[in-house]
């Protein structure tokens, strides 16, 4: 929010300096975030006007200009390529100081001048350095430029939390100062302007309760080529705002002043009557900038005769706009809920102050009060005849401000400090809340403007912040802490990340939002959550897998000249539940590899990571939390047939569930990836892997163990991961260990089969074991290799 000093003070007569009124607007929590100094120092500058202005003999680009500076002609050599006859421009008078510069009587090639004629950058008031600031004709010639244009003056731009959108006003503001500097705020003319025609527009709504209110009136015979007055064009330039017809500016300077955004469409475009809808899909409008905008159902429209003519509470219609031949108009303003303005703007690519500020909340009952005080002022300066004012109001959606109790009791507790009771009652007063005070505290009734008011806290605040935030003791929290110990059967994140960059993992972090498009590469898009509002195109949807992402960075760093890389990303992914039900988010780990196994070294030769390379770290993460993983065949489309496979943790028995994906990329995803190399990757759920048993002491054994090798001939496509749960499962509880030392295929092996070597290792802890037991053991095993992988003993 943009607003010019001299305005605010006009609202609040406070005496405070500019410097304290800036200290006291940031104290409040309106953060000051820029001051501009504006015609600082003008005495001795005049408003002057160009008699004559004739070429210089002796320089192609001056001119020797005669100057009327009220009552006394001046000769002025002047460089301005828009200095001429009958203009009027600041003259800054011998003796005056304009900048560093003191004016002084010189000789320009032999030419005298006595003065000079000045730009809106040269004197501190604007950036333009285009040439000399044009003044109106009618500007009185000799008036100090000072008191004519309302100088010196500052242009103050606060930073708005969004919940005070009533400060999206010079009068909102006002409120707040008062309060903090013990004014009162001005009374404001809120007289209604009375009709002198009969001319008027139906208004229906037919928006329920997303626009409850709407006000309209017509003007016969406005003069729309009038110039806007000085002093209201040089407030919308404080206030950020440039000004374009009188017209237009009306309604903004409205919207500064109040708050509440306006338009104003030309009369005679119209049909009526004038309506409030719903916008339908594939309705097209042109806005006042001259874009091309579709519509669908979750805009709002304004409508003649059920043709759009504006979209509400974002931007008016080009076709029925005001011009300098506009002679009838029509003005608008309405209430619209918040829930349906936020966001329509952005979704057009755009931003407008008015939807700035409907996005937040404007105060339900000022429309008509805004469209009596642009009434009043385009009858004052453009003339013509107003006709009745048509309100439509559907009062059953209209928020109402409810009753707050605040207690003494709780306000003491909550500040650490007793506030006068007369003090906390002028506080609330001046911020323009009604009080009632009773034996326990105050009943407030805030505003309608006050959207942020609605539970006691609030309250407290707002006496705190106007009280000052100094003025409360700083005190030690007492009392005893209870410190809760970290549960020795969980494992945080932190320490998976380390286990993994232990194994030489650098951490990435990427975007929570993906591009649809790469989703789909990695077949991936089922369940994504596309955005409302993203950031770009690039960032549309929410991920529904980290590897996406991580491979992406991947493929980065070796574009970049870097020959071995390894990734681990921890982050939540997100899948759409149910309808009007927040979309499932669930916490993953991934890491991916590319390049060399190991790291450059003269003690071996070098060879491509693999499958197993990454299926070593991801147990390495498993053993950590004393998790047993299983590897089973995938058919994931993103991994390599054969190559990759589904991860499931299992407990003692066999059983257990999915709980992510490890293997190689397929090549066809690696050729639209741009990866020259072969790429690895692992994706599990944290959770699964942040739960471990209760570490236990026992004692070694003290009895020896019994190894028996065993080779076994088994189908090609029997995976280990099965074999070896088949081997727990029937070794029983005497198995102490199981190691897979030999895999063979080749000469004495039949084609279609494969020989896998193994080493049972069984103990007991109470006794030695006798060769009956060891025998019973591995015959349990033959037995159930037969059965279950029609296995066979090698000879």
């Amino acid at each position: 929010m943009k607003f010019s000093e001299n305005w605010l003070r006009q609202h609040v007569p406070t005496d405070a300096t500019r410097e304290r009124l800036v200290e006291v607007l940031t104290a409040i929590g309106l953060e000051v975030e820029d001051v501009a100094v504006l015609g600082e120092s003008l005495d001795g500058v005049v408003v002057a006007r160009i008699v004559s202005a004739e070429k210089h003999p002796e320089a192609d680009r001056l001119q020797v200009c005669q100057v009327d500076a009220g009552g006394t002609t001046l000769q002025i050599v002047c460089g301005a390529p828009n200095a001429r006859a009958g203009l009027v421009a600041p003259l800054a008078t011998i003796g005056t100081q304009v900048g560093e510069l003191t004016i002084k009587a010189a000789k320009l090639r032999g030419v005298e001048s006595n003065g000079m004629l000045c730009s809106a950058r040269e004197l501190g008031i604007d950036a333009d350095a285009s040439g000399l600031l044009e003044l109106p004709d009618d500007a009185p010639v000799g008036t100090p430029l000072a008191d004519y244009l309302g100088l010196p003056d500052a242009s103050i731009e606060i930073k708005l939390t969004p919940n005070r959108a009533d400060c999206f006003s010079v009068r909102g503001v006002a409120f707040d100062v008062a309060a903090a500097t013990g004014c009162d705020v001005a009374p404001f003319d809120a007289t209604p302007m009375p009709a002198l025609g009969d001319a008027q527009l139906q208004v229906t709504l037919d928006a329920g309760a997303d626009a409850p209110r709407y006000v309209g009136r017509v003007v016969e015979g406005v003069d729309a080529t009038v110039p806007t007055p000085v002093w209201m064009a040089e407030r919308l330039r404080r206030g950020g705002i440039r000004p374009v017809s009188f017209l237009v500016d009306v309604t903004q300077y409205v919207m500064l002043d109040l708050g509440q955004p306006m338009h104003a469409f030309d009369r005679d475009l119209l049909t009526g009557p004038i309506g409030v809808r719903r916008a339908r899909k594939g309705e097209a409008l042109k806005l006042l900038d001259g874009r091309d905008v579709v519509l669908d159902d979750g805009f709002l429209a304004i409508t003649d005769a059920d043709r759009v003519v504006a979209l509400a509470g974002v931007m008016g219609g080009f076709d029925t706009r005001v011009t300098d031949a506009t002679r009838n108009i029509f003005l608008e303003a309405a209430h619209f809920a918040p829930a349906a303005i936020i966001g329509r703007s952005r979704k057009l690519g755009m931003h407008t102050d008015a939807a700035h500020r409907f996005e937040r909340g404007v105060d339900p009952e000022l429309p008509r009060t805004a469209i009596d005080v642009a009434t009043r002022l385009i009858v004052e300066i453009a003339g013509g005849a107003p006709g009745p004012v048509t309100e439509a109001v559907l009062a059953e959606y209209l928020p109402a401000p409810a009753t707050i109790v605040l207690r003494r009791a709780r306000l003491a507790r909550v500040l650490g400090l007793q506030v006068p009771d007369a003090e906390v009652e002028r506080i609330l007063r001046a911020l323009g809340l009604a009080v009632d005070a009773h034996a326990e505290g105050w009943q407030v009734v805030p505003p309608a403007r006050r959207f942020d008011l609605a539970i006691e806290e609030d309250l407290i605040e707002e006496v705190a912040r106007i009280h000052g935030y100094d003025a409360i003791p700083t005190t030690l929290p007492g009392g005893a802490s209870r410190i809760a110990a970290p549960s020795e059967t969980r494992v945080g994140e932190d320490a998976l990340g380390a286990q993994l960059v232990a194994r030489g993992y650098h951490e990435a972090v990427n975007f929570a939002f993906v591009d649809a498009k790469a989703l789909d590469r990695w077949s991936a898009s089922a369940g994504s959550v596309p955005l409302a509002n993203p950031l770009s195109a690039e960032l549309g949807v929410m991920r529904t897998q980290l590897l996406p992402g991580l491979v992406d960075a991947l493929g980065r760093n070796a574009a970049r000249q870097q020959s071995r890389v390894r990734l681990f990303e921890t982050g939540k992914v997100f899948h759409a539940a149910a309808a009007g039900e927040a979309p499932v988010e669930t916490l993953r780990i991934a890491a991916a590899a590319i390049g060399d196994a190991r790291a450059e070294q003269w003690g071996g030769a070098a060879r491509p990571v693999d499958f197993h390379d990454l299926k070593g770290d991801l147990e390495s993460l498993a053993a950590s939390v004393g998790a047993r993983l299983e590897f089973r065949p995938s058919q994931a489309p993103h991994g390599h047939p054969g190559r990759s496979a589904d991860v499931y943790r299992v407990d003692e028995a066999g059983k257990g569930a999915r709980i992510g994906w490890i293997g190689e990329l397929h090549p066809r995803l690696r050729r639209a990836l741009d990866l020259d190399a072969t790429a690895v990757a692992f994706e599990v759920d944290v959770a699964p892997l942040q739960v471990r048993a209760l570490p236990r002491v026992s004692a070694l054994s003290r009895f020896p163990s019994v190894r028996r090798d065993l080779a076994f001939v088994v189908p090609e496509d029997a995976p280990w991961g099965a074999i070896e749960a088949t081997i727990r499962t029937a070794a029983g509880p005497l198995l102490a260990g199981l190691t897979l030392f030999d895999r063979y295929v080749g000469k004495g092996v039949e084609s279609g089969f494969k020989s896998l070597a193994m080493g049972l290792i069984l103990q007991e802890d109470s006794r030695t074991l006798t060769d009956r037991e060891v025998d019973e053991v591995v015959a349990r095993v033959v037995d159930a290799l037969r059965d279950g992988h029609a296995a066979a003993m090698r000879g």
